[in-house]
């Protein structure tokens, strides 16, 4: 006889995508704050993770100094001890209710886990309140009413800064061993022919793999001509052929209307920050490409928005059929930044 109360075997696969999920999740971060003003235009980034604070600590505290908010230190939060604890005891109940099949089992592990999200999210509000709200009163900057308690999710404006709290691959990753966890208990229903499509387990492994691919290398973000404006000089992007773009290793991006204007905009940079450059392939109005593989044409013959007069192509065949146009050169994406950057080595800017 068919035991009813035994979970099948689908439900055994979600509780133990959803136990990886949580395990994965201590090793990335779980939150963001992100932090964005003028003054700052890579933005400033708080990342709580279990078992820890990062991102840009320092320079946030000594923010706050000025506002009489409290300093943020990973050793004055209990949770940051015990989180880790908690999570790989999570981990554990649902590798055991995988291992026991039991529909009894889930549902509790279910319980519990819905109700650790809900302990969690009201710890982190309370968390925001005290901060935002316990002001040192002798702070050099009093604002009267103002409290600076973040968003518990979203966007609010802080004085000139807009803060946004967001779940970070970690939050994400809980998000889908809790959905995980649900798909278990819906296809373990008793005496139901389950009216979940068939290929149920590769859309929820596509959610899953989405959660941990969304801290990837992403591609270039469209330029939308006419509309957005260039980061440098900024001037409406028009000219599809020449336009450029940079990610930064925080997700930022910054578009630009002219090759010229996206290398001065990265030399002005303290730091390289880059994470991933593209330009406009000539040949191929408002196409971006991988800036470092192309070939590049530069030459007063080109006229280009911000007269950096460079023209980038996909292939050396064809860099090298408009260069005999022109009478000019190819060049690599290093040939072409250094003489960029050191225009007096280059002959050709003493004409202009």
């Amino acid at each position: 006889m068919m035991n009813t109360k035994a979970l099948p075997r689908i439900s055994t696969i979600f509780i133990l995508l959803a136990a990886v999920c949580l395990a994965i999740s201590l090793f990335v971060p779980i939150w963001q704050i992100e932090l964005n003003a003028p003054q700052y235009p890579e933005g400033l980034a708080l990342q709580i993770w279990a078992s820890k604070i990062a991102g840009d600590v320092d320079i946030i505290n000594g923010l706050n100094h000025y506002i009489g908010m409290k300093t943020l230190h990973t050793k004055d939060f209990i949770e940051f001890t015990i989180l880790p604890y908690i999570i790989s005891a999570y981990v554990v109940l649902f590798l055991v209710v995988a291992w026991r099949r039991t529909k009894k089992l889930l549902n509790i592990a279910c319980a519990a886990f819905i109700l650790f999200g809900v302990v969690a999210m009201v710890d982190f509000w309370i968390w925001e309140y005290n901060y935002g709200h316990n002001l040192d009163p002798n702070a050099a900057i009093k604002v009267p009413g103002m409290a600076y308690q973040p968003p518990l999710i979203g966007f609010k404006q802080l004085l000139n800064f807009g803060a946004y709290s967001i779940p970070h691959i970690g939050g994400w990753l809980f998000v889908a061993a809790g959905i995980l966890l649900l798909a278990a208990m819906v296809v373990a229903r008793p005496a139901s022919k389950p009216k979940l499509p068939k290929n149920i387990v590769a859309i929820l492994t596509l959610i899953v793999v989405t959660a941990l691919s969304s801290c990837g290398t992403k591609g270039p973000e469209r330029v939308n001509l006419n509309k957005d404006a260039c980061e440098y000089c900024r001037m409406t992007i028009s000219d599809g052929r020449f336009a450029g773009e940079i990610i930064t290793k925080k997700g930022r991006v910054h578009k630009f209307d002219d090759i010229a204007c996206l290398l001065n905009f990265e030399k002005a940079q303290e730091q390289s920050s880059v994470k991933a450059r593209y330009v406009s392939d000539f040949l191929k109005n408002d196409e971006l490409i991988q800036a470092a593989p192309a070939w590049y044409v530069a030459t007063s013959g080109i006229k280009s928005p911000m007269n950096g007069n460079v023209a980038a192509f996909a292939s050396k065949e064809a860099a090298e059929a408009h260069a005999a146009q022109w009478k000019a050169t190819v060049e690599t994406w290093e040939q072409l930044a250094h003489k960029m950057n050191h225009p007096h080595d280059n002959p050709e800017s003493h004409h202009h």
